[in-house]
C-alpha cells in the first residue's frame, strides 16, 4: 500500500469534490480517473459513451486504474462510481491505498445531481428507478472495496472532509503531508 486515498461511491457521492479538497489538505496530487481518460482520448465521457458504449468507457477506466496501482507516489484518487464494477479495479484500487466508499443516499444523490447532464447512465431514464438499480448493482462492491465507509447525506463537503481526516489520523496516526 502506498499510502495513496482512493475515494469510490455512487455518483454525486461528491468524490471529485472531497478528493481535492483533501488533496490540497494533505498536499497530494490529486487524480481523478475520469479526467485523465478525457485528457487520454482528447474527447468528452458521454461522446466516449455514444462511440464505444458503456464497454469502451470501461476499457479505458480499467487501463488507467491499473497504471496507477503500478506508480509508488502517493496521490488522492477520485474513481467513477462504476470503477469497483471490474474485479481487477478493486484488486488494484486495494492495492494503491485506503480506499473510502463515500456513501449517500439515493435521495441525496438525486439533489445533488437532477440537472447534470453530463452523465451518459443517466440520460433517457426515469432518473429515480436509474440511481436505485445501479445503487442495489454497487453498493455491496463498494462496501467490499471499502477499508471504510463515510455516510455523507445531508453534510457539506468541508463535514465529510473533517470526518475523513479524523478517520486518517486514527488509523495512522498523525496525517503525513508533503511539502
Amino acid at each position: 500500500m502506498t499510502g495513496s486515498i482512493i475515494l469510490i461511491g455512487p455518483m454525486g457521492s461528491g468524490k471529485s469534490t472531497i478528493g481535492r479538497l483533501l488533496a490540497a489538505r494533505l498536499r497530494l496530487p490529486y487524480v481523478d480517473t475520469d479526467a485523465l481518460i478525457v485528457s487520454h482520448t482528447g474527447v468528452d465521457i458521454p461522446t466516449i459513451f455514444e462511440i464505444e458504449g458503456e464497454s469502451g468507457f470501461r476499457e479505458r477506466e480499467r487501463k488507467i486504474i491499473a497504471d496507477l496501482s503500478a506508480q509508488s507516489e502517493p496521490i488522492v484518487l477520485a474513481t467513477g462510481g462504476g470503477a469497483v464494477l471490474d474485479p481487477a479495479n478493486r484488486r488494484h484500487l486495494r492495492h494503491i491505498g485506503w480506499v473510502i466508499y463515500l456513501d449517500v443516499s439515493v435521495d441525496e444523490q438525486l439533489k445533488r445531481i437532477r440537472h447534470d447532464r453530463n452523465r451518459p447512465l443517466l440520460q433517457n431514464t426515469d432518473l429515480d428507478i436509474r440511481l436505485h438499480t445501479l445503487a442495489e448493482q454497487r453498493n455491496a462492491l463498494y462496501q467490499e472495496t471499502a477499508h471504510w465507509r463515510v455516510p455523507g447525506d445531508g453534510l457539506r463537503s468541508d463535514q465529510v472532509l473533517r470526518r475523513i481526516l479524523r478517520r486518517l489520523q486514527q488509523r495512522t496516526g498523525p496525517i503525513p503531508t508533503r511539502g
